[in-house]
């Protein structure tokens, strides 16, 4: 099962996909999902509301031009959507539309999104395919008993008794069982 934010992120991904296809739903599903966020990074760059507005308007028409330009693999949806509007942003100061009270052009610093980068995430899967590759080359026993501590997160203890084994005799299945899938892990295999 997906966590929300990865869920949330393959949809505004779909609703890019779309976009480009020239969807005009899919403008109004990204300006629903993403309008507040950009909203707050123009204000925090400009210092005013109706200049915010502004810039914020100019990214959905960018945006609607150029949807087709925006590559997955290379940036989340709301990361490129922030980019966009930090630089529209930074245009309107740089251009002089902006009324005083806004900030200087240098303080207006990136943005940080905290998913992870799209390379991130393939070197995740990665790992995790390594792992549970290396997992279905181990013995029945300590397989079932690192899955079951690791992964739903049961004490030993638990593990033992339900499976009818002496607390011993289960941490060594899962101590022999670790150092196999080390091993496994640290030849690449």
């Amino acid at each position: 099962m997906q966590p929300a934010s990865a869920k949330a992120r393959e949809s505004l991904k779909a609703a890019m996909a779309r976009l480009a296809d020239g969807d005009r739903s899919a403008l109004e599903e990204i300006y629903r999902k993403t309008s507040a966020k950009l909203f707050g990074i123009c204000l925090r760059i400009l210092k005013d509301e109706k200049e915010a507005e502004d810039a914020l308007q100019d990214v959905y028409i960018n945006l609607w031009r150029r949807a087709d330009r925006y590559d997955p693999s290379r940036a989340s949806p709301i990361s490129w959507l922030a980019t966009f509007a930090r630089n529209r942003a930074v245009d309107r100061l740089r251009v002089g539309k902006v009324r005083a009270g806004s900030v200087p052009e240098d303080e207006a610093a990136p943005v940080a999104d905290k998913a992870p980068l799209a390379e991130d995430m393939m070197i995740d899967a990665e790992r995790s395919a390594r792992v549970h590759t290396c997992l279905e080359k181990l013995d029945e026993k300590p397989r079932d008993a690192i899955r079951t501590a690791f992964f739903e997160g049961r004490t030993y203890a638990q593990i033992a008794e339900a499976g009818g084994v002496p607390l011993g005799t289960m941490k060594s299945w899962v101590r022999r069982g670790l150092q196999k899938l080390k091993t496994c892990l640290e030849r690449g295999e």
